[in-house]
């Protein structure tokens, strides 16, 4: 039974766009924890563009399940993820013009400064998964770089426009799923998953954690946050009952 990240980025961005102390994103972690959450999710960004310094810090106290930060490769982000410790580090990409994060890490293209970041991780004793399109060569490359996990970006599944569409992406992700489990890596995936399009996701097999922020956040605008959070995680733990 696949298991649910709440990823709580976003109640960071409302905050920010006044640039005041609410809403708190410490206060959502509790609650999603008090809805289900298995995992607590946030992206450090090198802009800072909403969790800050001040948020790692405090919910690597408070945070009671698996605390996952994802992070750039840059030396100056491995600094600040082996001075925190958190139980998880997902290595992602980031371009400061992006409005969110576009794509799966390229391993590829960026195998020595990825291999160096995960070397750092390792010997501070933090699991290790990268963020990747479900594409072979990427997922090859994370096996021989000792990645611990393998989290697929699904966001070309989630924005398709047609339900054939859809499927061939969802084809993609079963492959690519396939050859994460074949390896022995944890699998995980993520991005643009909502309350319409989880169960897909969910259903495809040996899957680990989900993570899931945006629409979590835009649901507990109107039902409140551990409410949100109970909702996707009944749709996704009714998943290993309906096989």
């Amino acid at each position: 039974m696949a298991t649910l990240g709440v990823n709580i980025d976003h109640v960071a961005t409302v905050r920010q766009a006044r640039r005041t102390v609410e809403p708190d994103p410490v206060w959502a972690a509790a609650l999603a924890e008090l809805g289900g959450a298995d995992a607590i999710t946030v992206h450090l960004r090198e802009d800072r563009r909403h969790i800050q310094d001040r948020d790692l810090e405090v919910l690597r106290r408070t945070v009671q399940v698996k605390l996952n930060l994802e992070a750039a490769i840059s030396p100056a982000m491995i600094d600040i993820a082996c001075h925190v410790r958190p139980d998880q580090v997902t290595l992602v990409p980031e371009k400061r013009e992006e409005v969110t994060t576009e794509g799966g890490l390229d391993v590829v293209t960026h195998r020595t400064a990825t291999a160096a970041a995960i070397g750092r991780l390792q010997a501070a004793g933090i699991v290790v998964s990268l963020f990747l399109d479900p594409a072979p060569r990427q997922i090859d490359a994370a096996v021989d770089l000792g990645a611990a996990a393998v989290e697929l970006h699904t966001g070309c599944y989630a924005n398709a426009a047609t339900d054939a569409a859809r499927h061939d992406q969802l084809v993609e992700l079963s492959r690519a799923s396939a050859m994460v489990r074949q390896a022995g890596l944890v699998l995980n995936a993520g991005h643009g998953l909502t309350y319409r399009n989880v169960v897909p996701v969910a259903r495809l097999e040996g899957m680990g954690e989900l993570n899931i922020g945006h629409s979590i956040v835009a649901r507990a605008v109107l039902v409140g946050f551990t409410e949100a959070v109970r909702e996707m995680k009944r749709l996704v733990s009714a998943v290993e009952t309906a096989r």
